[in-house]
């Protein structure tokens, strides 16, 4: 009885609607929007489906509330975006659904703690994801006749606005053409920045829930289908969390957007409680590019990311140009503790290189030369090199630095496949190392190349899994040209699943190194290129991805070429940089060559732990510290 009971309840739940939701999606068609095609109608089935896929109810509930702004104003009919706000309803049980307001106002009206109430003379455009055999038959005939794509297993979306009358009634209607071209962009924006968002576990009381994240804002670039552009084939998506977070690129030209929540820098000129830097290396005044001594030198008291000389050239830097910027980098100097990486129990702070490698006992031993500038004389490659991996881990314990060996009996449910890693963590695990080893610093860079390929290229990861090769080009290489025993590493992770080629470019590779191809390991390939990428990608194998690691984009004129050859050619890029403001400047000099980024800047789980500190700033800044990526 008790059986019978719970089932006919669950079918209830499925035809009638349940949950905090305002029930299933109404009998609207979008066969009856006016100048609606066939292929407009695939298009945004494909983007629903590309939402469910990232199951944004795993980790949203109705309280969380996202503004939106897709494109100008001016591109709207109404001058204003059409729907501003969003939620997800559904991840506490009912129906799967987005909803999207008229205004913040609306939503913050009509949501509450665990459902979303009718609100009188409140629109609400809603996509609803319905078992198909709940449709109605108009909704039937056109999945059928148009094959559109299934969002999960047996589920479609159904598009409608809902009214909510002054008596609480509900009257829905058929969206608008231009209602609809929006809400595509939405959706496509959505999958790629909600999955980035950062708990923040201590915000939220221990008995409650609901998850409470970073405050957060991203811009990405959606592509519009044919059937859907007009004058530009994309459009530039900005999300926050919450709704109404500042975002104004013309403001701080500098900074773009990043992961960074946003601070409004701050209105007092007031420089009262001037920090002292404790530092004893050099650093360089921001203001007058003076060098000395980091015991004499004060930073911003607001930020505390900035360094100076003195007390006249921080006045002035303010004046000039560090006010508009200065919350913004508040903002990134309170990332601080979430970058750092506590599970590492050796030293993870840098300022004097040297020092930091003699308290580890691998100064000027093996790859570790490359770690400071005892070796700057040698050119980038050509290392002293002696035999055995213990010598290239600079003297280590045995049980400290990874054995040129497979992971042994490596399977995933039931199936021997590529070794997937979200982390450090997982990966010192599974090779039994100690958290007191450094060789993360090393390992960084082939670690970060592995997980670019196997995780955020999928058309990489789909070629690995077949078993097949797949080719990288790899942009600028300097001090990893002589870390090529830390990429043999690469190899044992592919756990016997495909092959990678590596084809290095760039003018640092020596010249009697261009040409050659070094095998390491049994699965990568290796071969080194001396010259500018524009100039010799013709003669290279296309790629399936481009890489580029601690890039600097904004400080080398080379890159211009590359990125216009990137273009051209539509091949997925990532570039990685050490610091956010670096990313923040690589997106401006992305944007400037016409590049879209397409996957935001997020924090490199492989970054190097070990915090580097530049001349004249104190912004967190590791090695591989940011992804971002184009063509993606």
């Amino acid at each position: 009885m008790d059986f019978y009971l719970k089932s006919s309840f669950g079918r209830f739940h499925e035809q009638f609607g349940s949950g905090p939701g305002l029930g299933p999606g109404s009998g609207t068609c979008l066969m009856k929007v006016e100048g609606i095609s066939p292929p407009f109608i695939k298009s945004l089935y494909r983007g629903a489906a590309a939402l469910y896929r990232t199951d944004p109810w795993k980790r949203l509930r109705p309280r969380h509330l996202f503004g939106l702004r897709v494109g100008k104003d001016s591109e709207w009919s109404s001058k204003k975006q059409p729907f501003p706000c969003v939620q997800f309803i559904g991840g506490d049980g009912g129906d799967l659904a987005m909803y999207m307001f008229r205004s913040e106002n609306d939503a913050q009206k009509a949501v509450k703690p665990r459902e979303t109430v009718r609100i009188p003379n409140v629109e609400i455009f809603r996509v609803t994801y319905e078992q198909e055999y709940l449709m109605f038959p108009l909704h039937k005939r056109m999945i059928k006749s148009l094959s559109l794509e299934v969002s999960g297993t047996e589920r479609f979306a159904v598009f409608d606005v809902v009214h909510c009358t002054s008596d609480g009634e509900l009257q829905f209607r058929n969206p608008l053409l231009e209602e609809l071209r929006f809400v595509y962009a939405v959706m496509r924006a959505m999958a790629l920045v909600h999955p980035v968002l950062e708990e923040v576990k201590e915000a939220a009381p221990r008995w409650s829930q609901l998850m409470c994240f970073d405050p957060f804002i991203e811009t990405v670039d959606v592509q519009w289908p044919p059937e859907m552009a007009k004058t530009n084939d994309l459009v530039a998506v900005t999300v926050s969390h919450p709704p109404g977070q500042v975002y104004e690129e013309k403001t701080v030209s500098s900074a773009g957007s990043t992961p960074a929540k946003y601070v409004e820098p701050p209105r007092e000129d007031n420089f009262n409680d001037v920090e002292v830097y404790p530092n004893g290396g050099l650093r360089q005044c921001a203001m007058c590019e003076r060098e000395f001594h980091g015991e004499q030198s004060i930073c911003c008291s607001k930020c505390c990311a900035v360094v100076y000389c003195g007390s006249n050239c921080q006045k002035q830097h303010w004046k000039d140009s560090h006010k508009q910027v200065c919350g913004l980098y508040r903002a990134m100097m309170e990332r601080e503790e979430e970058l750092s990486m506590k599970i590492f129990l050796f030293p993870c702070s840098v300022d004097l290189p040297c020092k930091w490698l003699e308290s580890l006992g691998i100064h000027q031993k093996g790859m570790w030369r490359r770690k400071c500038g005892c070796y700057s004389n040698c050119p980038f490659g050509l290392l002293p090199v002696k035999a055995g991996l213990w010598d290239s881990w600079g003297g280590l314990d045995d049980e400290d630095y990874p054995r040129d060996s497979p992971f042994p009996n490596h399977v995933r449910d039931g199936i021997s496949s590529p070794i997937l890693l979200s982390g450090w963590s997982e990966y010192y695990n599974f090779r039994s190392l100690p958290f007191s080893s450094p060789v993360a610093d090393i390992l960084s860079h082939p670690l970060t190349v592995y997980y670019i390929v196997t995780t955020l290229s999928i058309g990489s990861k789909n070629l690995l899994l077949k078993g097949k090769e797949v080719i990288v080009h790899y942009l600028g290489p300097e001090g990893e040209l002589d870390w090529m025993p830390a990429f043999t590493e690469v190899g044992h992770l592919l756990n016997g699943f495909g092959n990678i080629q590596i084809v290095m470019v760039g003018p640092e590779i020596p010249t009697n190194l261009s040409g050659t191809t070094s095998g390491i390991g049994s699965r990568v390939r290796v071969n080194l290129v001396r010259g500018v990428y524009q100039e010799e990608a013709t003669y290279l194998p296309s790629p399936h991805v481009v890489i580029a690691l601690n890039c600097g984009l904004d400080s080398y004129t080379t890159w211009g070429g590359a990125l216009d050859l990137i273009k051209s050619t539509g091949v997925p890029a990532f570039f990685t940089d050490q610091s956010e403001i670096s990313c923040a400047n690589a997106k401006q000099v992305l944007r400037a060559a016409g590049h879209h980024i397409t996957h935001p800047v997020t924090p490199n789980p492989f970054r190097s732990p070990v915090r580097n500190h530049g001349p004249s700033s104190n912004l967190p800044s590791y090695s591989n510290g940011f992804l971002l990526g184009v063509n993606t």
